[in-house]
C-alpha cells in the first residue's frame, strides 16, 4: 500500500509569523499535534519551510535561552523544526513508517512536485492496525515495560527535561506504585505559554521553578489491560485522541506503556521492512 492512500489532503497549516498561541489554538481546533509551517510571499503562494509540534513548543517554552522573550516575540519561525523530511505519495506504507521510527517524528509532509499535497501522520497508520492480522496480537507482547515517571511533587522544568532526554511524548506520574496521572509536552506547552503571560518578564526565570508537574498533570487517566487487542489498542487510540495509554494487569497493577510508536513499530515490523 502507498501513501497516497491513506495520507490526508485536507492539511491544516500555520504562517511561520504567527504567535506560538495561535499555532496552539490551531491544533487544539483541528486535533492535532503538529503542524506544516508555510511561509506567504508577497503573491500569496504558501511554500513549505519548516514543521512545528507541541513537543517542540514545550521545549522551546521552558528552555532558558528565551527566558527574556515575550510572549508576543515568540512567533512560530522561533520554535519549527526547518530540518524537513518529506515523503512522496507514492512511497511504500512501511517506508514511511520506518522513516518515521528511525527519525523519531510523528508526522512527514507529502510532496509532489515541489509543492505538499497531504500529510501522513501515526494516527493515519494506526487505522491499519485495525486489521485481521493485528487480532491475535497481545498488547502484552507490543508495550514498553521500560516506564519513564516522576512524583507529582516535581517541577515543571524537570518533566520537560525528562521529556526531552528520553526523546517521548508523555510521563506516567506516580505516587509510590500508584498511578496518579500523566503529563504531556502538550500539559508543559500550555502551562508555559499561560505562565509567560501571568508572571512579569522580570519573575519568569525565579518562579518558573515553582510550577508542580501535579498543577499541570491529568488525573483519573484512561488504562488498558495487558490482554487486550491490539486492534482493541488502536481503536481505543482512535476513540480517544490518545497517543498513548498505562497498560494494567488482571489485579491492576501498571505494567507498561503502550502508545502509537508501538504499534508503529509493530506495523514495520509485520511489513517486513528491517
Amino acid at each position: 500500500m502507498q501513501i497516497k492512500n491513506i495520507m490526508s489532503s485536507d492539511i491544516v497549516v500555520v504562517d511561520k509569523d504567527q504567535n506560538v498561541h495561535d499555532a496552539l489554538r490551531i491544533m487544539k481546533k483541528n486535533k492535532v499535534s503538529r503542524l506544516p509551517v508555510v511561509n506567504t510571499n508577497k503573491d500569496n503562494v504558501k511554500s513549505l519551510v519548516g514543521m512545528v509540534t507541541e513537543k517542540d513548543i514545550a521545549m522551546k517554552l521552558g528552555s532558558s535561552k528565551f527566558t527574556n522573550l515575550p510572549p508576543a516575540r515568540f512567533h512560530v519561525s522561533t520554535v519549527m523544526n526547518n530540518e524537513l523530511i518529506t515523503v512522496e505519495p507514492e512511497t511504500d506504507l512501511g517506508n514511511a513508517a520506518n522513516m518515521m521510527l528511525e527519525n523519531y517524528i510523528g508526522g512527514l509532509p507529502v510532496m509532489e512536485d515541489g509543492e505538499m499535497v497531504g500529510m501522513i501522520t501515526k494516527s493515519d497508520f494506526i487505522d491499519n492496525c485495525r486489521g485481521n492480522a493485528y487480532e491475535n496480537k497481545l498488547v502484552e507482547e507490543v508495550m514498553s515495560t521500560d516506564i519513564i515517571s516522576l512524583d507529582p511533587q516535581e517541577r515543571i522544568v524537570h518533566a520537560r527535561r525528562l521529556i526531552l532526554d528520553s526523546n517521548v511524548g508523555r510521563l506516567l506520574v506516580m505516587e509510590g506504585k500508584l498511578l496518579a496521572g500523566i503529563i504531556t509536552a502538550k500539559d508543559i506547552a500550555k502551562s508555559m505559554m499561560s505562565f509567560r503571560k501571568l508572571v512579569p518578564d522580570k519573575h519568569q526565570s525565579a518562579r518558573i521553578r515553582n510550577l508542580l508537574v501535579e498543577d499541570v498533570m491529568t488525573q483519573n487517566v484512561d488504562t488498558i489491560s495487558a490482554k487486550s487487542t491490539i486492534v482493541q489498542a488502536a481503536q481505543m487510540m482512535l476513540d480517544k485522541g490518545f497517543s498513548g495509554f498505562p497498560v494494567i494487569d488482571e489485579d491492576e497493577k501498571l505494567v507498561g506503556i503502550i502508545t502509537k510508536t508501538d504499534l508503529l513499530d509493530l506495523m514495520v515490523e509485520m511489513e517486513g521492512v528491517r
